[in-house]
C-alpha cells in the first residue's frame, strides 16, 4: 500500500505553482512520500486593490495558514516577502531553503537598460520601496522618470509594455527565474542601486508546529545561511514597526575572505515614494550562529535608521 501523499497549500498564480512544485518535487525526495497541491484563493490574490491600500502584511498569507491550522493542508509554501513578521506559535516556519537571485529587474521595451529609459519613461512597479529608490537613482543621475502604480500577476504586467502602454516594469529576478522568462529582463538592477524587500527571493515552509516528524523532514531543506540573511532583514522590518507594503529595502549578504565566510553585511533602506528622500545605512558583523543574533543585526541596524528619521518616510505603520 502506498503512503498517503502529503497536501501543500498554494496559491493558485503561474508563479505560487511554479515554485510549490519545485518544493513538492525536493519534499517528495527526502521524505519519500507524494505530495500533491492543494490550491488556495488569498484575499490578496481576488482584491483589486493597491496593495498598498489593502494593507499588504498577510494579504497572501492568511487563507493558507487558516488552512494549515484547520488541517486541511500539512504544509504551506509562501514567498518570504509575504509573510508577516510575527510567527504566530501553533505554526513552525521549518524550512527557508537555498534563497533565489534577491534583485529586482527591468523588462523595458525595446531591450532598454534603466540608464537607456528616454526623459519621462513610465515605468510601473506595484512596490513604494522600488518607487523611493528609482525616484532617487533617476533624481540623483539627471533623470526623469515617472512611476506608476500596477498590480497583477507577470504576464499581466510584462503586458503592460508590449502593449506600449508603460515604457518598463520592475519585478523580481526570482519569480522570472521560476517560471522560466528570465531571458525577457532587459537589465539587471544591482543591490546597489535598488536594494531588494525583506526576504525577497527566498521561500518559507512552514507547517504545525506541534507536527514534530514533519517540522524535521522539512528541516532538510534548510539553508542556514539563507535564514540568518532573511532573519536579519525581517527583524530590521519589524524593528521599523513596517509592514511589507511600506517603502523598506533590506538585504544581508555574506562577505568572504577567500573560501571562508567571516562576516554578514546588512543594508537597509526607506524613503519617500518620490526619491526626495532616503535614509540608507549598513551595518556588518560576524555571521549570526542563532536567531537571537541575527534578530539583534536588524535590529540595531533599525535603530540607527530610526535616530536619522527613517519613521517620518514610512506612510503605513504597522500596527
Amino acid at each position: 500500500m502506498s503512503e498517503q501523499a502529503l497536501r501543500l497549500g498554494t496559491r493558485r498564480s503561474k508563479l505560487a505553482m511554479a515554485q510549490s512544485g519545485q518544493v513538492a518535487d525536493a519534499v517528495s525526495k527526502v521524505t519519500g512520500r507524494p505530495v500533491e497541491l492543494v490550491e488556495i484563493t488569498t484575499y490578496g490574490d481576488v482584491s483589486r486593490e493597491n496593495l498598498a491600500q489593502i494593507g499588504g502584511t498577510g494579504v497572501f498569507v492568511t487563507a493558507l495558514r487558516e488552512a494549515l491550522v484547520r488541517g486541511e493542508v500539512d504544509f504551506a509554501v509562501h514567498s518570504l516577502k509575504d509573510l508577516p513578521t510575527a510567527q504566530p506559535e501553533n505554526l513552525a516556519l521549518a524550512a527557508v531553503p537555498v534563497r533565489e537571485d534577491a534583485r529586482d529587474v527591468l523588462v523595458a521595451r525595446d531591450g532598454l537598460t534603466f540608464e537607456e529609459l528616454p526623459d519621462g519613461a513610465r515605468v510601473g512597479t506595484g512596490s513604494p520601496r522600488r518607487m523611493a529608490q528609482l525616484n532617487a537613482y533617476a533624481r540623483n543621475h539627471g533623470m526623469t522618470i515617472e512611476t506608476v502604480a500596477i498590480r497583477g500577476n507577470i504576464d499581466t504586467r510584462i503586458g503592460y509594455v508590449h502593449a506600449g502602454e508603460l515604457d518598463a516594469v520592475v519585478l523580481a529576478a526570482a519569480g522570472l527565474n521560476r517560471i522560466g522568462r528570465i531571458d525577457e529582463v532587459t537589465d539587471f538592477l544591482s543591490v546597489d542601486t535598488v536594494l531588494p524587500a525583506p526576504g525577497q527571493g527566498a521561500l518559507a515552509i512552514e507547517c504545525a508546529a506541534d507536527n514534530a516528524d514533519l517540522v524535521a523532514a522539512l528541516g532538510e531543506l534548510d539553508d542556514p545561511f539563507t535564514r540568518a540573511a532573511v532573519t536579519a532583514e525581517r527583524s530590521l522590518l519589524a524593528a521599523l514597526e513596517a509592514g511589507c507594503s511600506a517603502p523598506v529595502g533590506a538585504f544581508a549578504d555574506l562577505l568572504d575572505d577567500g573560501q571562508i565566510v567571516k562576516e554578514m553585511r546588512l543594508r537597509g533602506v526607506v524613503g519617500m515614494t518620490d526619491g526626495s528622500t532616503l535614509v540608507q545605512l549598513s551595518t556588518t558583523g560576524p555571521v549570526p550562529e542563532t536567531h537571537d543574533q541575527a534578530m539583534s543585526l536588524g535590529r540595531e541596524l533599525a535603530a540607527e535608521m530610526l535616530a536619522k528619521g527613517a519613521a517620518g518616510l514610512m506612510g503605513e505603520r504597522a500596527l
